[in-house]
């Protein structure tokens, strides 16, 4: 089930290790797109943009778990491609340790700070009694998230990313049914629909633990596995805190962004969070391709295999532009169709601004494209601090967009964010993989491997 990747051809090994990644992260998109169709569906428009308005506030606590889990799981994939198993379990015993507290940390804030947020951000009056709704079950349940993103991001560290697919695949199913279930039987409203993303979520964890205890010895932590040698914790802490807070920056951006759109009323918020969920499907290659980048890069760097990381990651970025072109021009042919699936009749002004936002988007994913690779990349070789960098240039560009084009060009000036979010995010990514791509080629030619090694902490 666990897979090396520190030999084969590298580009054929990225792109089938990114296979399952792919579906897995359009099948978790689905838990989202199947709550927002069956919210919009049976409970309107109001309701479709209450939950809408949660987006960002949901994306800079629960998107802090996705970011953290991602770092988390770095040291422990560099120990596995060093084939150094002791250590690799001692790393994911301190991954435990920190994920029960970031997932206690974000609990409380979330169920303290929820409705006070939404007021913050210029929410309209009636859509805060729902919003509220949906964030106290969304965050009464951030263990589950936390636990399930952390386990995924493990195995998938040891090179089996097949297998949180099949987990993923029925949870979907599942949550597909518990949100019906919940709202149109049980008539609990958006809380119906967070609560069902909650119970498949708890559902993944068990079947996690169960895989890990049946048929992953190595992942099986043991007395000795708590005790951590010196630097470990703190290696471990700094990849997940760095990379949690990389997503949490970027949301807060997103959040200053939202708090401009919430002022251009419902239709708006609604037409926002329409073209945001089927965005969000449509780029999920282009991410996939990032969290394989990251896993190969790392197992490649504890294993000290230089080249390989270095042509992997040329080739694959041939691969991902051709992707993001096919994806771009899918956005613009069909994505106001996909749109009108969201939506009941009489809805032409949403879908117009959602269409607006779409070929905006579509047209630049290559742009999005290099920066998933990229930025993954330099994170697999331990270089936190220019996707930090990357993520404060979001965060900026984002918070213009929200405090100055908007006012300006309304609904227009909200979708010119993203896109320039990314570009300023791409540069310093692109100025840095510049530079480690010199040192990876100065490495392969043996002229200063000590000092390159110690360049950059290695689990080995």
């Amino acid at each position: 089930m666990t897979k090396n990747l520190t030999a084969g051809p590298p580009t054929r090994l990225i792109v089938l290790f990114t296979l399952p990644l792919l579906v897995g992260n359009l099948f978790q998109q689905l838990y989202q797109f199947t709550d927002t169709a069956v919210v919009g569906r049976l409970l309107g428009v109001q309701s479709l943009a209450a939950v809408g308005a949660t987006g960002s506030l949901t994306w800079l606590l629960i998107g802090f778990t996705f970011g953290a889990s991602g770092g988390l799981a770095i040291p422990t994939a560099r120990a596995y491609g060093a084939n150094n198993l002791p250590q690799m379990r001692r790393y994911v015993a301190a991954g435990v340790v920190l994920s029960a507290g970031i997932a206690a940390v974000i609990t409380l804030i979330g169920l303290t700070c929820g409705r006070p947020l939404l007021r913050l951000l210029d929410t309209p009056a009636e859509l805060i009694p729902q919003g509220a709704t949906f964030l106290t079950v969304t965050f009464a349940g951030a263990s589950a998230t936390m636990a399930y993103n952390f386990l995924a991001a493990t195995i998938r560290a040891l090179g089996d990313s097949r297998t949180p697919l099949y987990f993923l695949i029925l949870a979907c199913a599942l949550n597909a049914g518990l949100v019906f279930v919940f709202i149109a039987v049980f008539h609990l409203g958006v809380a119906g629909a967070a609560l069902a993303t909650i119970v498949a979520q708890g559902v993944t964890v068990v079947l996690c633990l169960a895989l890990i205890g049946r048929r992953m010895p190595e992942l099986r932590l043991h007395k000795e596995d708590w005790h951590f040698r010196p630097g470990e914790l703190g290696e471990t802490t700094k990849f997940g805190l760095t990379m949690g807070f990389q997503m949490s920056v970027i949301a807060i951006g997103a959040l200053v962004l939202q708090a401009a759109i919430n002022g251009l009323g419902a239709d708006a918020v609604a037409a926002w969070t329409v073209a945001a969920r089927v965005d969000q499907v449509a780029v999920q290659p282009l991410a996939s391709f990032g969290l394989g980048a990251v896993t190969f890069v790392a197992q490649n760097r504890g294993a000290l295999q230089w080249k390989r990381i270095r042509v992997g990651i040329f080739r694959t970025s041939l691969v991902t532009v051709g992707v993001s072109w096919a994806l771009g021009a899918f956005m613009i042919i069909f994505g106001t169709s996909i749109c009108r699936l969201f939506l009941g009749a009489g809805e032409d002004n949403v879908v117009a601004m959602s269409h607006k936002y779409l070929v905006l988007n579509g047209s630049l994913y290559t742009i999005l494209a290099l920066l998933f690779l990229l930025r993954n990349a330099i994170q697999g070789l331990g270089v936190t601090s220019v996707p930090t960098i990357a993520g404060f240039m979001e965060l900026a560009l984002r918070s213009v967009a929200g405090l100055f084009l908007v006012s300006r060009f309304d609904f227009f000036g909200a979708c010119l964010a993203s896109p320039a979010a990314w570009l300023g995010a791409l540069l310093p990514c692109a100025v840095a993989w510049f530079y480690e791509r010199r040192r990876l080629l100065r490495n392969e030619a043996g002229a200063t491997p000590k000092a390159e090694v110690s360049a950059v902490p290695a689990a080995v």
